[in-house]
């Protein structure tokens, strides 16, 4: 059974008021599949890490010239290929900063969109239907483009594949009311043309999808009626023929979609692998008319897999790399991951044999966990997947499995129903006990979603009477792995208020998607405790470990790690005099913790926690200068300490990466850099982290060199010609 995963934020969207569009060109697989190029705003490309939603690099054209093609990477260059203004190719490399002192080259004929699919070269396909490989056009810009469509005849889509080792440019065109689907096969250059079946009542298709299955090309197109159809076009020589009569191209109606009153207008669908395809913007068969709706469909047996309502407006815009969905909505480009296990009739109407519990892996993702704790619309679809639609009540529906080890429990252990309803009156004593039965089950994985209830009810019950503790049965809740912040929002407030910090540990560890404003009060609280009574908390005794640990290490006096030794360090011949002198006057000893040991265990959380650069700074700067300072102090204590004892890192010590430690220097340099430069206490300190930046800075550049070295080596051909011993002296400059 498909399903849809929890999304995330990519980044926002840069719209005009005036137009129904989101404002994005296009988006486009980079080095990895971890790694996305994004063209918005007709004059930026952005380039992004998936994982960690954060903007890697961005460069923009300058005000008056427009970006008419979205960007491609090319990776047999390592560069960027875009085109602005319909003619001028451009091209640049990650380092560059000005994208207007990049390569660029000007065509004799305006360009319709440049395509590259991994390892294989750039294509350029012109308005004309003219195609050219990048290299050869580059080779003579102003070579004349010869006119492949006919006078009135447009380009609606295209895209590239990469079929039998060869490529194809797919596109298809509109004149007149007639739709053309046209095939260009590369090296040798041939060309097909088709012309679609008309739709009644003339109506055009909305979008398009290909994908190459079983050598043959595979076109699925959606009409704004809800009619989605395949035609099949088998990959085969094409001879001489040269596209100039348009032959009839079969299709075959694969959905029907609903759409509700009149026509959809913003929607489109996506090919994701031969038994599954993807809509957006089309109406869910059971909520109503709403057309803001992303669906997996099984085009096989036509069933409904998986469905999430997406908020704000649709553009009918959908893209997909490596088991993950880039749909623009509202003012967001969201990203949301999926799974499409093998298709099969038993699993498409949801009577797929249960397998063992051993041998079920625990889901990567809880899907809608909001859902199934406040209420809101929702549809079971077979065992496991979770879609939108008809009420129900989650907390009351079972699997097979969940009956069958229901049935198999022991008299004695508590019913989910019996714990749910003593946790809102019982004393608490009593509720930790029901707590620790419910926790003993055997099938406490498909108790998840009632874990999430059960805990929500905890946490209501404890704001609403401050008499009330509940510290041990959410420590056990916590300890399962099957909650997370949006499943209990006030979980960590509540531990904040009481003080109680060894739940809001717990919390960091276990919570995979604490808001940054959450993770900041967590920072200012943890970092306002003072020692004294920091040195009464109750910590998790294995943090606790790991810091003693870390503290109590002594420095090995003969290893230089990360570039940088303060006993061995360079003198910049440009500091002056008075510079070294004050320096060394006002540099903090920095071997000393300036906290203390269980405040530093705590302050350890928040720097291991995810957070997104953009959402953070803003209540980094809630913090006062002293709170910087000394956090910026503690941070400089742990540098020194990841240096010198890089086992830390893999010995497997809970503690911040050298990574994660500079990340957030530079975090809280950003948010308070005039502060602490105005701030006489800091100036010392800021001396000495400039040193730490000299020397990463000084050690990439090293490594840089030794890449550069050893890919000279690896382009070298070896000599054959080697008899029983030799030696071979290899220099490197």
């Amino acid at each position: 059974m498909a399903a849809l995963y929890e999304g995330y934020t990519l980044c926002g969207l840069v719209q005009d008021h005036n137009v129904p569009h989101s404002g994005i060109q296009g988006i486009e697989e980079e080095r990895d599949s971890d790694h996305v190029v994004v063209t918005h705003a007709n004059r930026c490309v952005t380039l992004y890490k998936v994982s960690d939603q954060k903007r890697l690099g961005s460069w923009t054209v300058k005000r008056g010239q427009t970006l008419t093609c979205s960007a491609v990477f090319n990776s047999q260059s390592k560069e960027y290929v875009a085109v602005s203004d319909n003619k001028v190719v451009r091209i640049w490399k990650e380092e560059d900063v000005l994208l207007d002192k990049a390569f660029k080259a000007t065509v004799s004929s305006d360009v319709w969109k440049v395509h590259c699919v991994g390892g294989s070269q750039p294509v350029v396909l012109f308005q004309r239907g003219a195609v050219r490989l990048l290299d050869a056009l580059l080779s003579a810009p102003q070579q004349p483009i010869e006119e492949v469509l006919a006078p009135e005849e447009t380009i609606r889509w295209s895209t590239h594949i990469v079929a039998e080792a060869q490529q194809w440019v797919i596109f298809t065109t509109e004149q007149r009311g007639e739709h053309f689907l046209y095939l260009h096969k590369l090296r040798p250059n041939c060309l097909l043309r088709y012309r679609l079946e008309r739709e009644e009542p003339g109506l055009p298709p909305l979008s398009f999808s290909a994908s190459c299955r079983d050598k043959h090309i595979c076109l699925l197109y959606l009409y704004p009626n809800g009619g989605v159809y395949q035609s099949v076009v088998p990959v085969r020589s094409l001879g001489s023929e040269d596209g100039a009569q348009a032959l009839p191209l079969p299709r075959t109606l694969l959905l029907a979609l609903p759409v509700g009153e009149g026509l959809l207008e913003a929607a489109s669908v996506l090919v994701l692998d031969e038994a599954h395809a993807a809509v957006v913007g089309a109406p869910h068969p059971s909520a109503g008319a709403g057309k803001d709706f992303l669906c997996i469909w099984n085009t096989n047996f036509q069933t409904l897999q998986a469905g999430k309502e997406m908020a704000g407006q649709m553009f009918g815009q959908l893209w997909s790399f490596s088991n993950k969905l880039f749909i623009p909505h509202g003012k967001t480009l969201s990203v949301i991951p999926f799974e499409c296990p093998t298709s099969s009739l038993a699993s498409a109407v949801g009577k797929l044999k249960q397998a063992k519990v051993e041998e079920c892996p625990s889901p990567a993702c809880v899907a809608s966990w909001n859902t199934l704790l406040h209420g809101d619309n929702t549809l079971l679809h077979g065992d496991n997947t979770l879609l939108h639609g008809d009420k129900a009540q989650p907390s009351r529906v079972e699997t097979r499995k969940s009956r069958a080890n229901r049935r198999t429990q022991p008299a004695g252990i508590s019913t989910i129903d019996k714990v749910l309803e003593l946790t809102k009156t019982a004393p608490a004593e009593e509720v930790q006990k029901e707590v620790e039965g419910l926790l003993s089950r055997s099938d406490l994985q498909d108790l998840q979603p009632s874990l999430g209830q059960l805990a929500s009810i905890l946490v209501s019950r404890c704001r609403a009477d401050p008499a009330f503790s509940s510290h041990s049965a959410l420590a056990q809740l916590l300890h399962t792995r099957c909650l997370c912040h949006s499943v209990c929002p006030d979980l960590v407030l509540l531990a904040l208020e009481r003080k109680d910090y060894f739940l809001c540990q717990l919390c960091l560890q276990f919570f995979p998607d604490i808001p940054e404003a959450v993770t900041c009060a967590c920072l200012k609280a943890f970092i306002s405790v003072p020692d004294v009574d920091a040195e009464e908390m109750n910590l998790e005794p294995d943090s606790v470990s790991s810091m003693e640990t870390l503290i109590s290490r002594q420095r090995e006096k003969t290893v230089l790690q990360n570039g940088f030794s303060p006993e061995s360090r360079e003198e910049d011949p440009s500091d002056t005099i008075s510079d070294q002198q004050e320096e060394k006057a006002a540099r903090p000893p920095g071997r000393v913790c300036p906290v203390g040991l269980q405040k530093a265990v705590l302050l350890n959380e928040v720097l291991q926690t995810a957070y997104s650069d953009t959402f953070i700074l803003p209540h980094l700067k809630d913090l006062s200068s002293q709170q910087v300072v000394l956090l910026l102090q503690y941070l400089q204590f742990l540098y020194l300490r990841c240096s010198e004892a890089p086992s830390s890192q893999t010995d497997g010590l809970r503690s911040p990466s050298l990574s994660q430690v500079l990340d957030w220097v530079c975090l809280l340099l950003d948010a308070h850099f005039t502060v602490l430069v105005m701030t006489p206490e800091a100036r010392g300190l800021l001396l000495n982290l400039h040193t730490f930046v000299k020397s990463q800075v000084k050690l990439v550049s090293e490594l840089g060199k030794m890449e550069g070295s050893l890919q000279e080596l690896s382009k070298m051909k070896e000599n054959k010609d080697v008899g029983q011993y030799s030696i071979e002296v290899i220099e490197l400059f």
